[in-house]
């Protein structure tokens, strides 16, 4: 059984690391432990768990600014910014339930570490782009600060962003300072039902070109939509494309009916109010409708406009049930089991079409015998291990998570 230490404050981690660069004693940094089971699985690791460093330091909702410590629960900072109408824009996926957790168990400082983003980052950027600032302690066990309040207050590197999504194999975070933005007033949603992969991705594209700030651009086939949990939606009973419009109350109507004149060549179009709607959106950053099955989880980027090229190519050698985001630029695609998850086709496919693929969810075998990650071309791996051994020189911070030996 792998040791546990449970550091009382930063001060101490740093000694902890220190120790283990110098006998050369591999660990894992755990939050709320809910990505565990994403990634590369990392054998006998002495496990560093976080919990201590949790609470809320600093908060101007005037500024549009927050500060907490990276083990405070996303759901507790959520709490907190509803109270005063403001969120993270970037909408964090929890990925927790999909890999076997309970849901909530997310942290700040895990968003940031593995750089996740929901819906609206085509609208307002990923989670990177939100972070103002880090304190964290590299694998030798120094403490460092990076950025601070403002966005464009770094000279050099920006270790802030840098270290956003490195899944902690260059950090451990110990304090995360972030922009929020204000809640919209009102959310609502426009349905397109029964479209193909191909023509829905297309009216995506469309909406996104207009003035209109489509902040939610999604399309999922129908054998994922009979998986949601919002009654409306799963009784479409065939595939779902809806686009999210979010402003003040007064502006919306006009925003939708000048929409829907822009869409409906695609055919009918459904409106969902506010309550539907962001329960509808709330569900899509849980990833709800893969939740029913075992089978493995592939999350591929791409070019929206490649987004169903790609997943035709993909299904032409596997039965794969594939959710599209970001106006098709993003593909969470369900693929039946197999020794590589499909790995060999995916990447055959998306070498001819552009992207890059991870494997989110599989069994442990899998994920120890094929590249859970994109593989890097030799410009960016070797920049990535001249990296990992700047923070981390003995290779102790989640080694081989990512990449082997890295």
């Amino acid at each position: 059984m792998n040791s546990v230490i449970r550091p009382a404050a930063d001060w101490e981690l740093a000694r902890f690391l220190r120790e283990a660069t110098e006998t050369q004693t591999p660990v894992e940094i755990l939050g709320g432990g809910s990505k565990r089971n994403a990634g590369r699985p990392g054998g006998d690791r002495t496990m560093i768990v976080t919990h201590v460093f949790r609470g809320i330091r600093l908060y101007e909702p005037t500024e549009l600014v927050m500060a907490a410590e990276a083990g405070t629960l996303l759901v507790d900072i959520e709490h907190e910014l509803a109270q005063r109408g403001q969120m993270l824009a970037f909408e964090p996926v929890d990925l927790g339930p999909l890999l076997g957790m309970d849901a909530g168990l997310s942290t700040i400082g895990g968003v940031f570490s593995t750089d996740v983003a929901g819906s609206r980052r085509i609208s307002t950027g990923a989670a990177r782009d939100h972070l103002l600032g880090v304190q964290a302690i590299s694998g030798a066990g120094e403490v460092f600060k990076s950025g601070g309040r403002v966005l464009k207050n770094v000279t050099g590197y920006d270790l802030a962003r840098l270290v956003c999504g490195s899944w902690g194999t260059l950090a451990a975070l110990t304090e995360v300072t972030f922009k929020v933005l204000p809640r919209p007033e009102e959310t609502a949603t426009l349905v397109i039902v029964g479209l193909s992969n191909e023509i829905a991705v297309q009216a995506l594209c469309a909406a996104m070109n207009t003035p209109f700030e489509v902040s939610g651009a999604v399309h999922l086939e129908a054998n994922l939509v009979a998986q949601l949990r919002n009654d409306e939606f799963r009784a479409a009973g065939n595939s779902v494309t809806a686009l999210r419009l979010e402003n003040f109350s007064e502006f919306l109507p006009r925003r939708i009916e000048k929409l829907q004149e822009e869409l409906k060549l695609y055919g009918e179009i459904h409106v969902a109010g506010d309550d539907v709607s962001r329960s509808f959106w709330s569900e899509l950053q849980e990833l709800s409708a893969l939740q029913s099955s075992d089978r493995p989880i592939w999350r591929i980027s791409t070019l929206p406009k490649s987004g169903a090229e790609v997943v035709a190519g993909i299904q032409s050698y596997m039965a794969a049930d594939a959710y599209f985001d970001w106006s098709g630029g993003l593909i969470w695609l369900s693929v039946p089991p197999s020794a590589d998850a499909g790995s060999t086709d995916i990447r055959r496919v998306l070498a001819t079409h552009g992207g890059h693929a991870t494997l989110v969810r599989a069994a442990p075998e899998v994920r120890s015998a094929i590249e859970v990650f994109h593989p890097m071309d030799h410009g960016t791996e070797r920049m990535t291990r001249g990296l990992k051994q700047v923070f981390d020189p003995a290779g102790i911070l989640n080694s081989g998570r990512m990449y082997v030996n890295v």
